[in-house]
């Protein structure tokens, strides 16, 4: 049997080796009543079983008829047409009509099929009954009835298959999709982790090799009357301080985000909002006032995190169909502001003023700001968008990007 169906699996593959057996053997027993009935036409009946056979075995070996369902009718319609023949000449042919509606309903259209059957089914009662030369009802049972049967298996398969089919789609988009999660999962855990250590190392290693540092050189100033051996293991001491120290602040920028590499606060929000704009259907605009300040790490991460935080609210909850991101630098402090037109939200319906209680991701956000001793407020209602600012305390006195160092 011929299709230009997906590959077969191992059931239909089976399925289709019973059909050739099927339709191999009532070509047999047509022939084989023929000649041993003695019939006068037994030399033509066995001819015509074996050209009608022939036929049939040709259709599987030429890839057009494999490849394409228009050239796969045409060999079923000659296949039927040998048939034809054959039941005019025995009885016998009339058996060959059952595997013939399997092959009608999958190798045509599903509005074809059926009309194939039923044409087929009547063909064959008709020359049954020219054979026995009387009607009966009896005369149209068996054809009719295996037309039926073909009919509602074939469907039923066909049915079952597409069932089966979509689940097998269902299950590979389900493993891509888990994925991708498990992958997502991986770098917000490894990035999560980059930052806790970046954190860490520079408030704790770098600031303690700092004071290590201030400490040698206030003793070095204390004892101008020290030994010689004395003042250079000092100033030994002092310079591995400093070598170590320019090692953790190296560590630490190579654990800050990959968006900061390189790059200021204000360029990287201008390239996160261009990113939104470009892969969400929304129009993300950057705005920057005031004179940019060199930014201790920590703050230009907190900074980045709660922008990306932000937009990820608007895009998920907002419907909103634009959103103006504002960092804006004002002397002793810095401020995030990130405005959305969407539908906003009650205020009172997330756990009171406090919308970090309401579960729209605010949470970390406020944590955050409160590590760096800022400032986070939302202000929303219900279909006038939403207002979110962060605001963080700069120390001005030094360069925030270093630690103090005292000078000879």
């Amino acid at each position: 049997m011929t299709t230009a169906a997906p590959a077969l699996t191992p059931t239909s593959r089976t399925l289709t080796w019973c059909l050739h057996l099927l339709i191999a053997g009532l070509l047999a027993l047509a022939a084989v009543r023929a000649v041993t009935g003695r019939s006068p036409q037994a030399a033509l009946v066995v001819a015509v079983a074996a050209v009608c056979g022939l036929v049939y075995a040709a259709g599987p070996l030429l890839p057009r008829v494999r490849g394409s369902r228009r050239a796969a009718a045409g060999w079923l319609a000659a296949v039927g047409g040998m048939w034809l023949v054959l039941v005019v000449l025995t009885a016998d042919g009339v058996w060959v009509a059952f595997p013939l509606y399997f092959l009608q309903l999958h190798l045509l259209p599903r509005r074809y099929g059926p009309a194939a059957v039923a044409a087929t089914a009547i063909a064959a009662i008709t020359a049954f009954a020219a054979h026995q030369g009387s009607f009966s009802p009896a005369i149209a049972i068996g054809p009719a009835l295996g037309a039926a049967v073909a009919v509602a298996v074939v469907w039923g398969y066909q049915a079952l298959y597409r069932e089966s089919d979509h689940r097998r789609r269902l299950i590979e988009e389900l493993t891509a999709t888990r994925a991708d999660l498990a992958e997502a999962q991986h770098t917000a855990g490894v990035l999560a982790e980059r930052e806790r250590l970046a954190r860490e190392i520079h408030d704790t290693l770098a600031q303690g090799l700092s004071s290590i540092q201030l400490l040698l050189r206030a003793a070095e100033r204390a004892l101008p009357g020290t030994s010689g051996n004395a003042t250079r293991y000092l100033g030994q001491a002092r310079q591995a301080a400093a070598d170590n120290l320019a090692e953790a602040r190296r560590f630490v920028a190579g654990l800050t985000p990959p968006a900061l590499d390189g790059a200021t606060p204000a360029d990287a929000l201008q390239q996160l909002c261009a990113t939104v704009g470009t892969r969400d259907r929304i129009t993300a605009r950057f705005h920057l006032t005031g004179d940019p300040v060199p930014l201790p790490a920590a703050h230009e991460v907190a900074l980045l995190r709660i922008a990306q935080a932000a937009l990820a609210n608007t895009i998920r909850h907002a419907r909103a169909s634009k959103v103006e991101v504002t960092l804006s630098y004002l002397g002793d402090h810095i401020a995030l502001d990130v405005v959305d037109d969407g539908v906003g939200f009650d205020l009172a319906r997330t756990g009171g003023p406090d919308p970090v209680t309401g579960g729209f991701g605010l949470a970390a956000m406020r944590a955050r700001t409160q590590a760096l001793s800022g400032t986070l407020t939302v202000e929303t209602a219900p279909g006038q968008g939403t207002a979110l600012a962060a605001q963080l305390p700069l120390a001005l006195s030094a360069d925030p990007r270093s630690e103090p160092e005292a000078r000879p």
